[in-house]
């Protein structure tokens, strides 16, 4: 395998919706915390997007192993394995290395910030492995939306943010041999709000593939949320994920978490709005699904230069 075939088979572009939530939360934490720190955001970046590629490959394999439907466009050509022949051994050779990677990192994250990672990045690489893997994966459940939206939207920003924050927000403590738990509330409650549109963002992504795979998930038996609600409902979730997320952003400025440069970013509802019209007209993974990620990378690249002008306003004045 590679290096051409291999970022294909890890979808490395699908990347950027762990990606950029990443981004989100350590200028968050710059901005809101005015702290930094190179070694834990070299760490997590490594464990991130190692394990980010792991589940994509592991996606890719199990469909590979479990498809009902052996012809057509999401199995001969969306299928990476399929589509470039790899051998099964080299296959998961990669998704053992990647993982190793991936855990090595995370591991490494912990020795710097404490048990809390540990829990919550456990947590996720459990959730990652049960998304794809299992007798009932979370993809092929009306889940994925929910679970992904939650874990890639609320706790990536969440430990990004947090490993440069020393407690401010969590904090989990070994004191006389018991765990205790420390939380700010407030800033708990700020962090969820300030990842409501990467959460629906990413949930939009999700909604996006499995309405453009409706009919052949159905034979492949993946019930997924559009197969349950039907295309028309979907459809108008899908608009309203956007909006609510606009939404959101208006009340993080009046709350105070956001600059007020923020309301730039109200311009990008001009491209969304002639996506989400293009998406509604005709859903096809292969022309119109990408629509759903250049939604995503359009709303979340405004917020990252937004609070990079506001973190250099703010060292500057």
């Amino acid at each position: 395998m590679n290096a051409r075939i291999f970022l294909k088979f890890v979808e490395l572009p699908t990347k950027v919706a762990s990606m950029i939530p990443f981004l989100l939360g350590s200028l968050y934490a710059l901005y809101r915390f005015e702290d930094f720190y190179v070694l834990r955001f070299g760490l997590m970046f490594v464990s991130l997007l190692s394990f980010d590629m792991a589940t994509t490959a592991i996606n890719n394999y199990y469909d590979f192993k479990k498809a009902a439907k052996k012809h057509g466009y999401g199995y001969e050509t969306h299928n990476p394995i399929v589509r470039y022949q790899l051998k099964e051994p080299a296959v998961v050779a990669v998704i053992v290395i990647l993982l190793v990677l991936a855990a090595g990192g995370g591991l490494a994250l912990v020795t710097q910030t404490g048990l809390l990672v540990f829990a919550l990045g456990g947590l996720s690489f459990l959730i990652g492995i049960l998304y794809s893997f299992g007798p009932i994966p979370i993809s092929r459940m009306p889940l994925g939306e929910l679970f992904s939206g939650l874990f890639m939207g609320f706790v990536i920003i969440f430990i990004s943010a947090y490993i440069h924050t020393e407690n401010t927000v969590v904090a989990l403590l070994l004191q006389e041999g018991w765990v205790k738990l420390q939380i700010n509330i407030v800033e708990v409650l700020y962090l969820f709000w300030f990842s409501v549109p990467a959460i629906l963002g990413i949930a939009g992504i999700m909604l996006a593939n499995n309405i453009c795979d409706m009919d052949d998930d159905v034979e492949n038996r993946r019930y997924t949320l559009p197969v349950y609600i039907g295309r028309t409902h979907s459809l108008l979730l899908f608009k309203l994920l956007y909006y609510v997320s606009y939404l959101d952003l208006v009340v993080l400025l009046l709350i105070g978490v956001h600059p007020l440069l923020i309301l730039l970013i109200l311009l990008t509802l001009i491209p969304l709005r002639r996506n989400i019209s293009l998406f509604t007209a005709k859903q096809e993974k292969a022309t119109t699904f990408i629509l759903a990620v250049r939604n995503f990378v359009v709303m979340s690249a405004a917020r990252i230069m937004v609070l990079a002008t506001a973190v250099l306003m703010q060292n500057l004045i």
